[in-house]
């Protein structure tokens, strides 16, 4: 008669711990520590009752490959193709592989790649936007076993490891730059604002707080894509064609707005597109002002104002935070590991450049002054 194979339940009993933590220690987990003394009394009961303990060597053989998942809502935004680049290089830098998730802003798809980590084994995971609102508590369980950081909005609050972004601050930002140039009525174009996507909704607070704080509370037109854009496969001019067809609406549905503000840069892309479309002259007509501060802003045929937030050095932060934890984890310590938590933000930066000027109205005075004294010249040659 075969002998009976022992259970990790077994040796659990007889260590005095927990089946979770003889498994990590004779599984050798990489991201926890325990004391000499239990290590000692789990290996110590495992050999008396012959279970097998696994062979240290393959574990080193396994830990060979260094692997970083990294969650992203979609690969078609030149946004998160910056924040990867930041990750990657880091990732490249340190001999690490890089495993990215495109959950294409499914609740679905992530759920499933969450289930998934535990079969993948990573080194770290990092999360490029917040995690849907339903996997919030599982997020945060997860980083409590593997190291994880969200690249996230200031205003949630978490237990977890994050490069913070003060939303509120980036539409303040916007639209200070907006009143000081004169515009008094303008309007915010946006994708869905959904619970999902609950981010979008504090850059325009920051942005009609601003316009309030200087008496002009209901003068911003916020026009919103309809939410069931975000339950569709992104293509590459997703947020382009939303910036386009916002900006159409607002004018067939004569709206009065001297300038007008995207939540990203190729939302205001398409905004300048859609204005051009119309023989509305940017900025003369109607200002625009993007943010992300993406290549293509910068390219001097485009010149577009926006807000600069810093997005690969966001991603090179990220990926040296899950390195240094990793790191921590692999030192030997004889008691409980330390806590820390990393947090860390920058300050947003505008950059005015040709698709924003002076509103129309608060540029006649000067056009009237260049005319008199022209007009003053030309009688004094008389």
């Amino acid at each position: 008669m075969a002998k009976k194979k022992v259970t990790s339940s077994q040796v659990a009993e007889k260590a005095g711990v927990s089946q979770a933590t003889v498994s990590m220690i004779l599984n050798r987990r990489d991201n926890v520590s325990f004391s000499a003394e239990t290590v000692e009394k789990v290996e110590c009961a495992a050999r008396e009752l012959g279970y097998e303990l696994p062979k240290r060597r393959k574990q080193k053989e396994n830990r060979k490959e260094k692997l970083i998942v990294v969650f992203c809502p979609t690969l078609t935004s030149p946004y998160y193709v910056l924040l990867l680049q930041g990750i990657e290089a880091v990732a490249n830098e340190k001999g690490y592989g890089v495993f990215i998730c495109n959950t294409q802003r499914d609740a679905h798809l992530e759920e499933k790649y969450l289930r998934m980590i535990r079969t993948i084994h990573p080194q770290g995971i990092i999360y490029t936007c917040n995690p849907h609102p339903d996997f919030q508590k599982k997020v945060e369980e997860t980083a409590r076993e593997i190291p994880l950081v969200i690249i996230s909005n200031k205003e949630k609050t978490t237990t977890v490891d994050a490069i913070n972004q003060d939303n509120t601050m980036v539409g303040r930002l916007m639209a200070r730059h907006l009143l000081d140039l004169g515009h008094r009525d303008v309007a915010f174009i946006t994708p869905p604002l959904t619970r999902r996507q609950w981010q979008r909704s504090r850059r325009i607070d920051g942005f009609v707080k601003e316009f309030e704080k200087e008496g002009l509370k209901g003068h911003v037109l916020i026009k919103a894509a309809d939410e069931s854009i975000d339950r569709q496969l992104p293509r590459m001019d997703s947020e382009y064609s939303m910036g386009y067809q916002l900006t159409m609406e607002l004018l067939k549905e004569g709206r009065h707005f001297t300038a007008i503000a995207g939540q990203n840069d190729m939302m205001a892309f398409g905004a300048i597109d859609a204005l051009e479309k119309s023989r509305i002259h940017v900025p003369r007509d109607v200002s625009v002002i993007g943010c992300d501060n993406i290549f293509y802003s910068s390219i001097r045929r485009l010149s577009l104002t926006t807000i600069d937030h810093f997005v690969a050095l966001k991603g090179r932060d990220a990926c040296d935070i899950i390195i240094r934890k990793i790191d921590m984890n692999d030192q030997l310590y004889s008691g409980l590991q330390p806590t820390s938590l990393y947090n860390i933000e920058y300050t947003p930066k505008l950059i005015a450049r040709k698709t924003t000027a002076y509103a129309k109205m608060e540029r006649r005075p000067a056009q009237a002054e260049s005319g008199d004294q022209t007009d003053f010249r030309e009688k004094k040659k008389k």
